[in-house]
């Protein structure tokens, strides 16, 4: 290797001081009057990092090697001018015009064999080679270009990976995921054993006999449609990884990452995976109007980002200062929502806070999503809810660089996901998130704080492990979890869980298969309810979804079902395991009896909430590298709440009373 081969990307965290602040720029859209004006915005708000250039290809190179950077030398100056690091995008998310003119078989194709078209964004293939060339020659134009500018701090490499589109069924993917199964399998044999295919006379001879999954009479072959979700992962990274290796060549030392959309509401991306090609982890996060308990959505993602990153700081490269305009009414953000929502990801472990715009557009398919500068300019609500979100951001340095230390895990496998969804199971009505979520919503009401860890990750540490409907699991992944209870940790596994191995095979000799022994139980059959239908459990709690017949094998019943077919049988089980303990849940508890679930494991476990609160009221604690701890209490309620905490309010400077005002935040630099 090179020297240069091997020079390792400064961090991030070396260029943008404190807390960054700022959001997407897009001065491509505005004359240059209103872009010297944003440079005196910028300074009042505090802004100190932008993502700029991402949309911006057309302009550029507004026609094939003719290249336009007069426009962004200009910004990259004047930024500089003020302090501004940058973020700067490769601009590859939106294909220009003159290159699908020239090249239409870069085009996604959708499994009916649709072709999708230009005039949106995101029009483009990854395992497209032509598309590729071309988008390194843009990035490699930018690099040269900017290498050695000193508002350069990170690459943002294209934009929302697999937004979108995340399953691609054109001849070039078709080809790509032959290549990509050949690599996998080896031989033909292996993957017909793989795929179960002597069903349904499903038999290949050869790789190039396969295509993608697309539509068929009936319901596709879970081995091949697991198959294809990991694929259009790979490929989507390995698209990445391609425009990285020139960044790297060009710029060695600036570090690379893309947004990812890490939340609920995205699948089809295996981002422990991603993880390990991006040197920060940046995250978009969009709230859910319509969602009464959004705040505990906005906490499950920011957890599941903080887990991806291994417990890092992380960059909260996308949020909104108010309205979307994407959701089918848009109802802006509540006075004070905004503040609470970006120190509730400050809370879980970003070190950045950043929004999509800056200025809101006055035309295209955004322009009533909310900006940090709205339509409305200085005199309105939002910029003075920026102006004082900027001077909260500021108070918080000495936050930064700081973790999350969490005695609770829930486990989460993309892959398990999944293959836990691919059709014909036992139920519609068992989705992977659920459970996982139904407990992550009753630890975040008691305040406790709880890490989201891949199975295959250490779970040293932690004194409670959840692993919910973990459908699908390896045989590393269940020694690791069997492991923990053995060290002591108190892990709760659920129905659902342990039941196919990573090829989506059966586990025989009865379910729940890989924790069988691990738990002292064999379930000899399943009986999910139908809709609607409710059950009875012993401790008078109701359950709903999933029941199943539970045979104990030197374990003890904790619980039980009490209605035909299945009175008597156990609903919950505790098995004492080396020095820990190993629960089973057999059904899905209403939140009473999540509660009363969660009441059992805390007092064994002696897992506490991060302090004392009035309801409603979310707390999180960070822990700097010299000890120092930072408790973050946001009340979410229209009251005023006490807080049990002694230190120094760092958003108020003044000895923290005890009450966090109605709607407030308050962030303590607690004293022991």
């Amino acid at each position: 290797m090179t020297e240069q081969e091997t020079t390792t990307p400064a961090s991030v965290w070396t260029k943008v001081q404190g807390i960054g602040f700022g959001g997407d720029y897009n001065p491509e859209q505005w004359p240059t009057s209103v872009r010297l004006e944003d440079l005196e915005l910028m300074r009042e708000a505090g802004v100190n990092f932008l993502s700029v250039g991402i949309f911006s290809w057309a302009l550029l190179e507004p026609s094939e090697g003719h290249y336009d950077f007069g426009w962004l030398d200009e910004v990259m100056d004047n930024l500089a001018g003020i302090g501004v690091k940058v973020a700067l995008a490769t601009a590859t998310a939106a294909p220009p015009a003159w290159l699908v003119r020239k090249h239409p078989e870069i085009l996604p194709v959708t499994a009916d064999g649709t072709v999708l078209g230009q005039g949106s964004r995101r029009h483009y293939t990854p395992s497209s080679a032509v598309y590729r060339r071309y988008a390194a020659g843009i990035t490699r134009a930018l690099a040269e270009r900017y290498k050695d500018h000193p508002a350069l701090a990170l690459w943002h490499v294209d934009n929302e990976l697999g937004c979108h589109v995340s399953e691609f069924y054109g001849d070039e993917d078709a080809a790509a995921f032959r290549a990509w199964l050949e690599r996998r399998y080896g031989s033909i044999d292996a993957l017909n054993a793989s795929w179960g295919t002597a069903f349904w006379s499903q038999n290949y001879g050869s790789f190039d006999e396969i295509l993608p999954p697309s539509v068929a009479p009936s319901t596709l072959n879970p081995g091949q449609q697991l198959d294809f979700q990991r694929f259009n992962s790979w490929a989507l990274m390995d698209y990445y990884r391609e425009l990285v290796a020139v960044l790297r060549e060009v710029t060695p030392d600036i570090p690379c990452t893309t947004n990812l959309m890490a939340s609920s509401a995205t699948k089809s991306m295996d981002y422990f995976d991603w993880a390990k090609d991006l040197d920060v982890i940046a995250n978009d996060h969009y709230l859910v109007a319509a969602d009464p308990e959004r705040q505990i959505e906005l906490a499950f993602s920011a957890d599941l980002t903080r887990g991806i990153a291994g417990g890092d700081p992380w960059i909260l490269m996308e949020h909104s200062t108010s309205a979307v305009n994407w959701q089918p009414r848009n109802q802006p953000k509540m006075p004070g929502e905004m503040l609470r929502n970006s120190l509730a990801h400050v809370a879980r472990g970003a070190d950045a806070v950043m929004f999509f715009q800056w200025r809101q557009s006055f035309a295209g398919s955004e322009k009533f999503h909310s900006a940090m500068v709205p339509h409305g300019g200085r005199d309105t609500r939002i910029w003075r809810e920026v102006v004082e979100l900027g001077a909260a951001l500021k108070k918080l340095e000495p936050v930064r660089g700081s973790r999350v230390q969490s005695r609770a895990a829930i486990v989460f496998d993309y892959e398990a996901w999944w293959a836990a969804e691919i059709d014909s199971k036992p139920s519609i009505d068992v989705k992977y998130l659920d459970l996982l979520r139904a407990f992550h919503r009753a630890l975040f009401l008691r305040g406790i704080s709880v890490d989201l860890v891949h199975p295959s990750a250490s779970l040293e540490g932690y004194d409670l492990v959840l692993v919910c409907t973990l459908y699908s699991v390896t045989d590393d992944a269940a020694a690791n979890i069997a492991a923990a209870a053995s060290a002591g940790a108190s892990v709760l596994v659920s129905y659902f869980s342990g039941i196919v191995d990573e090829k989506d095979h059966v586990r025989l000799g009865g379910y729940p298969g890989a924790f069988r022994d691990l738990l002292g139980v064999r379930v000899e059959e399943f009986h999910p309810l139908l809709a609607g239908s409710r059950l009875k459990l012993s401790d008078g709690t109701v359950s709903s979804i999933w029941s199943e017949h539970v045979h104990l094998a030197g374990t003890e019943a904790v619980q039980f079902f009490t209605e035909y077919p299945l009175e008597g049988a156990p609903s919950l089980t505790r098995h004492a395991v080396g020095n820990g303990a190993a629960w089973y849940l057999a059904t899905f508890p209403d939140p009473d009896g999540i509660e009363a679930v969660l009441d059992k494991l805390l007092a064994e476990s002696g897992v506490s909430p991060v302090a004392a609160a009035d309801p409603g009221v979310e707390l999180v604690r960070r822990f700097s590298s010299d000890g120092q701890s930072y408790l973050f209490a946001i009340n979410h309620t229209r009251s005023d709440a006490s807080v049990s905490a002694a230190g120094t309010d760092l958003l108020t400077g003044g000895t923290f009373a005890g009450t966090v005002p109605a709607g407030g935040v308050a962030v303590i630099a607690e004293t022991s």
